[in-house]
């Protein structure tokens, strides 16, 4: 089949924002101590993708030994959202994401599906100028892989005419079980039996391999 839609996780994919997120969790975490501080950026690094409020639940579960209060998970989410800001509207692209967006906007629909909170996304990318490249954007909640089986069905294409560009195992886990093709990129997910590539110079002319 050949390609007919693109869906892109936005840090780490779109943005090089990944090491601002893990900063600010650090930050969330570094008055509980070092152990604390530790083990929450080793999660958070496991689990790239995953929404961040999920990681804040883990966190009072198994570093706290409570659940979190709505008005805690709230808080967490102000003050998180308030320490990466400021960095994710300067940060870079991931190299090779900007020829992929100006090759085939218009071409083939695009559509960003990511962990963040969908309209701190929305937010972000309409700020950096990136808004006006995609057919949609989309954040959690609900899952990821919900979001990907959503905008299947939006481009009203079939799962296998679809390609997943992500940098995490939850990306990956989403085009599993969604059907869709996968291309990785990052350190996380070298290895795989899916083309891979460091960052995505090399995704414009694999797409352009894919698409009759």
């Amino acid at each position: 089949m050949a390609l007919k839609c693109l869906v892109f996780d936005c840090d780490g994919v779109i943005l090089d924002s990944v090491p601002v997120k893990t900063r600010a969790f650090a930050r969330l975490a570094e008055p509980y101590g070092e152990e604390a501080r530790d083990r929450f950026v080793m999660f958070h690094t496991v689990h790239g993708g995953v929404s961040r409020y999920k990681k804040f639940e883990w966190f009072f579960r198994e570093i706290l030994d409570r659940e979190i209060t709505p008005a805690e998970s709230e808080e967490w989410g102000r003050r998180f959202a308030e320490y990466a800001l400021d960095e994710v509207r300067r940060c870079e692209l991931i190299p090779g994401i900007a020829p992929v967006l100006e090759h085939w906007r218009g071409k083939l629909p695009l559509y960003v599906c990511s962990g963040a909170p969908h309209e701190e996304l929305n937010f972000i990318l309409k700020e950096r100028g990136l808004d006006s490249y995609f057919t949609g954007i989309y954040g959690s909640p609900p899952s990821k892989a919900r979001l990907l089986a959503m905008i299947v069905d939006k481009a009203c294409v079939l799962p296998d005419e679809v390609l997943m560009v992500g940098d995490a195992s939850t990306d990956r886990n989403a085009a599993e079980e969604v059907g869709t093709l996968f291309y990785g990129t990052g350190p996380e997910l070298r290895g795989g039996d899916f083309p891979w590539g460091p960052d995505l110079t090399g995704l414009d002319a694999w797409i352009a391999e894919h698409v009759e």
